[in-house]
């Protein structure tokens, strides 16, 4: 298993979590707000806003506050502005992290995350250090139970994604960028309803860690992601199920 798919698959049962709590929404704001600055308020046309918006969604955030936050963007408040960010580094077991911010204070966020990585016994690195490792693609994720895996995999496919690859409990259709809108669009026309759908950094190469370091690195994702200004997390870990069963008890 990639650590991504390891990691995303915790991050949807955390999100759940978070969403009660409302600590995910100040992150789907941002995105939201960001999307709509830089490619319009119109979600139709917005690509990037419509993803943030299905996001926000399947978090059930509330219409108005996916409203308030395309304003926000559209606004051209610079109190509101947030720059883009990428801050790549090193985990335990030697790791590849690769964190993705959206702030409106770099030095604080630098430090930050610069925090986390050494308290986890981990350490930032220089641009473009880790980021070869990675590669960017459309993920769309499906639920196994209630569907038809076979038809599933048959019509994805079909609408040109590049593979599909079963991962606890779920189906995972892997894309092109520029192909996943389209494969997404398709199977949605074909019924099959996704619990998760985004344009991810995916590790070709994975890490293989066990015991302490594995507790390690699942502590430096968790504390990377709980960080406001830190949008996603991407590391190449590779945590057996075994191993996972064992960290979880």
């Amino acid at each position: 298993m990639s650590g991504h798919s390891k990691w995303s698959t915790i991050k949807r049962k955390k999100g759940a979590a978070d969403a009660k709590r409302g600590k995910i929404f100040t992150k789907l704001i941002r995105e939201i707000a960001t999307a709509a600055r830089i490619g319009g308020g119109e979600v139709d046309s917005n690509p990037r806003l419509r993803l943030a918006v299905e996001k926000a969604r399947q978090a059930n955030m509330p219409k108005d506050n996916i409203t308030r936050g395309i304003k926000k963007g559209m606004g051209g408040d610079a109190s509101e502005t947030y720059d883009e960010g990428v801050y790549e580094g090193y985990g335990p077991g030697g790791t590849a992290v690769y964190v993705e911010v959206l702030t409106d204070n770099k030095n604080r966020t630098v430090g930050e995350v610069r925090h986390v990585l050494t308290k986890h016994g981990g350490n930032l690195g220089s641009s473009g250090c880790v980021g070869y490792l990675f590669k960017k693609q459309g993920m769309i994720t499906f639920e196994l139970s209630g569907i038809d895996s076979d038809a599933l995999m048959e019509a994805a496919l079909d609408a040109g994604a590049e593979d599909v690859v079963e991962s606890d409990g779920t189906l995972e259709v892997a894309t092109t960028v520029p192909n996943f809108e389209s494969v997404k669009r398709a199977l949605e026309e074909a019924g099959f309803v996704s619990v998760a759908a985004e344009i991810t950094m995916e590790p070709t190469t994975q890490v293989k860690i066990e015991g302490d370091e594995a507790e390690r690195m699942l502590r430096l994702s968790d504390a990377l992601d709980d960080l406001d200004d830190v949008q996603n997390v991407y590391a190449n870990f590779d945590i057996s199920n075994e191993e996972m069963a064992r960290l979880a008890g």
